[in-house]
């Protein structure tokens, strides 16, 4: 799975440039976009905010396009830490994060200090989601509570396509209540392609047959919430990059 950065800083392209990782998966996006970039503007209390789900006695949280885990374990230290602090909250918290780069997930695996609550596995979302539903079977959940989509649609949309990207958004809604959802914009896609053509390399196969272009982070919210069952119900602001951070919520 596409992981997060459109490598928009010239300080880190020698060593995380698109044309060594064309599906953002940067063997070291953390050391430039570290995860308090995002924690800092998403409150601790949120599992609080967004309610219990439903009458499941576990709550799982989704990290798609995980890299190499750290956000994932400081995102999940950052939410649970605070819920499990109060004592009328005192459901078990688990979260599994994957992506489609498996030294990536060695990599979480073998940093994971909280192997019981959280899980790293190699995925590709777009051959299927099946492993996901055995996840929730495994824990007897019918969804994740959570799924955080941060800096992921880019590098769907560059290799497989509008459909490819539509496919992402529709696959996350149907097995989640709610979507964290952060999509680079526009300037990205082209610093990306520009920089593969520097490289002398060729360009993403579908960038310029794209249909789905400008205002990224608003397409995905209209299909969200026209074709996906899903609205919008707040916008945490801007990172460093300025990207939004919008949360979607299922009707």
């Amino acid at each position: 799975m596409a992981t997060r950065s459109c490598a928009s800083r010239d300080a880190s392209d020698e060593i995380n440039d698109p044309g060594a990782a064309p599906y953002g998966n940067f063997i070291n996006y953390y050391t430039f976009n570290p995860p308090e970039n995002r924690l800092s503007l998403i409150p601790a209390t949120l599992l609080q905010d967004l309610g219990s789900s439903d009458d499941q006695q576990t709550t799982l949280l989704l990290d798609v396009g995980c890299n190499s885990g750290e956000l994932s374990v400081a995102f999940y230290k950052h939410l649970v830490q605070e819920s499990v602090s109060e004592e009328s909250n005192r459901r078990k918290v688990n979260l599994l994060g994957f992506d489609l780069d498996e030294i990536l997930i060695q990599r979480a695996q073998q940093a994971n200090h909280l192997p019981s609550n959280i899980s790293f596995i190699p995925l590709d979302i777009i051959k299927g989601t099946d492993q996901l539903q055995d996840y929730l079977n495994q824990h007897g959940c019918s969804n994740f509570h959570l799924c955080l989509c941060l800096a992921v649609t880019m590098w769907v949309h560059l290799n497989h396509g509008d459909s490819g990207l539509l496919q992402l958004l529709s696959s996350l809604a149907s097995i989640s209540q709610h979507i964290l959802l952060e999509a680079q914009p526009w300037k990205c896609y082209r610093s990306a392609a520009r920089r593969l053509r520097k490289l002398g390399r060729s360009d993403f196969d579908h960038f310029k047959n794209l249909k789905i272009r400008g205002d990224i982070a608003e397409h995905a919210r209209e299909h969200l919430e026209r074709n996906c069952g899903m609205e919008l119900i707040q916008s945490f602001g801007s990172t460093t990059w300025d990207r939004k951070l919008l949360l979607f919520r299922r009707r």
